[in-house]
């Protein structure tokens, strides 16, 4: 039964914490209520016992009106008060056993209340400890989740790169190829002024051709130039040659 209602109340409590905290709350106040029972027991039979020891006292009054009326000779009052007395007795008599009745009562009621208590301090270091492990459940889900965010977060970031680069190499890509047919002619380009594009790109042709020109020029000057010191030297090798054979022959007729 005490299960069963455990189970209901967790049920009824999203976080198990506050049921733990409900569950020891009303068994707190069950012990308070069987404690103030105890004490309406206990002051019951003290009632009893008050009552007894009036009518012990009142009975030994009796006894001694009893006693004084035979020695004045009064037999009817001393009878009297025997008959009251003896009236006395009966009454004790169901006090005594009623007072003993609370006492058993008073008695059961007490063990039951510090077994009570004892599962109630059982349950409440056992309620502290369950909360303990749930909060360190509850951090340990919240980390595992932060980590699960942050990983999902971070594999977004890394699709927008990816994304983000695909779509850069796409636009120039797409810039190059309207660079190449703005340069072909293919695609018309209305921004800017055509004449003056028209003009330019003649001036540019024709300032490539004046630069081949000078070139080739340069080059055909040079190859002048190693011609004509060519044939210096070789010049002067033949009329280096004939002074030998002129002198040869001098000293031949000698």
């Amino acid at each position: 039964m005490v299960k069963q209602k455990v189970n209901v109340l967790l049920n009824k409590f999203e976080n198990p914490k506050e049921a733990l905290d409900y569950s020891y709350t009303k068994q707190v106040e069950l012990v308070n209520h069987l404690r103030r029972n105890i004490a309406e027991v206990i002051t019951a039979k003290k009632r009893l016992e008050m009552q007894k020891i009036k009518l012990m006292d009142n009975s030994r009054t009796l006894d001694e009106q009893a006693s004084r009326a035979v020695d004045s000779g009064r037999d009817d009052l001393a009878k009297l008060a025997l008959e009251r007395k003896n009236a006395n007795v009966l009454q004790l008599q169901q006090l005594a056993k009623q007072i003993a009745d609370m006492k058993i009562e008073q008695d059961k009621l007490e063990q039951t209340e510090k077994r009570l208590s004892t599962k109630v301090e059982e349950f409440r270091s056992k309620k502290e400890v369950i909360k303990a492990q749930y909060t360190a459940a509850e951090a340990q889900v919240r980390i595992k989740e932060s980590i699960t965010g942050i990983s999902e977060e971070m594999a977004d970031v890394g699709m927008a790169m990816n994304r983000a680069e695909d779509k850069t190499e796409q636009m120039k890509a797409k810039s190059q190829a309207l660079d190449e047919m703005l340069d072909s002619g293919t695609l018309t380009d209305y921004t800017g002024d055509k004449s003056s594009d028209e003009i330019e790109r003649e001036l540019e042709k024709t300032s490539m051709s004046d630069s081949v020109e000078q070139e080739l020029a340069k080059l055909k000057a040079e190859s002048r130039r190693k011609r004509k010191m060519k044939q210096s030297s070789s010049d002067e090798s033949d009329e280096q040659t004939e002074s030998q054979n002129e002198e040869e022959i001098k000293v031949s007729s000698s």
